[in-house]
């Protein structure tokens, strides 16, 4: 549901999951959003909001004691997220958040997440339905990383990298992807799929320990000349070629 849709809701009567309305609304992702409920940060018309509710755009929404109205403007930001950063809202360990980083002045959220240690783009947005579309594994999104380990590579890691690694700790194969030597100890990897520290845990698994990770491109947005810390609106351009690639998720 996109914003139009909202207001469609609102005209109908329709209800709709709180935690959909809330990423809609671009408070937050709806996995954040059930969080936020979990743990009584939100209420509905003054009452305490419960998991798997459902609301009218109607009803009074708040996060945190504040009002949440639909955002009108579309934001959709890339940022070069510098190592150490964490792409949480959880502060209580005292790590520097994304969110600190950037202190923008309007609600945004990060479509998917780099872990601690690794760098590179990331996009963050207030526009739920994009990070539903994007962050869905069944649509084969690209993203791209240099990746540099602490060895020199030899010939058959690029052949067993691109043929799908098993991760023991997950239990799964990783799906077949593009990868391409660009130095003694670095390769370029293609991914369609977002599991849980995955580049490393492949790298682990065929005996490298990563260094560095540096993503570089999410589908057609790339880093460019971004330095650390640093963000940019994504252009007309960019977005008209997102939502084309978009269009059939």
């Amino acid at each position: 549901m996109n914003r139009n849709s909202l207001r469609k809701a609102s005209e109908s009567g329709e209800a709709v999951r709180l935690n959909k309305y809330l990423s809609d609304a671009g408070v937050c992702s709806r996995r954040e959003a059930d969080r936020l409920i979990e743990t009584g940060r939100v209420s509905v018309d003054g009452r305490s909001a419960l998991t798997g509710q459902k609301v009218l755009p109607s009803q009074t929404i708040c996060v945190d004691g504040q009002t949440v109205r639909p955002e009108t403007e579309l934001i959709l930001l890339a940022v070069n997220k510098p190592r150490g950063v964490v792409c949480t809202t959880d502060d209580r360990w005292g790590d520097v958040t994304i969110y600190d980083m950037l202190d923008y002045p309007k609600r945004i959220f990060s479509i998917g997440r780099l872990d601690k240690d690794s760098e590179g783009l990331l996009l963050m947005t207030n526009y739920g339905d994009i990070v539903n579309k994007m962050m869905r594994a069944g649509n084969f999104h690209e993203k791209e990383y240099l990746v540099s380990v602490d060895r020199e590579i030899q010939p058959d890691f690029l052949k067993r990298m691109s043929g799908g690694v098993y991760l023991e700790e997950l239990d799964v194969k990783t799906r077949p992807c593009q990868v391409e030597l660009t130095g003694k100890a670095q390769f370029r990897i293609v991914l369609t799929q977002g599991l849980n520290r995955q580049i490393r845990r492949m790298c682990a698994a065929l005996g490298y320990r990563v260094t560095r990770i540096l993503r570089v491109r999410v589908m057609n947005i790339e880093l460019g000349d971004l330095k650390p810390g640093e963000y940019r609106p994504v252009s007309r351009k960019e977005y008209a070629q997102l939502k084309e690639l978009l269009a059939d998720s």
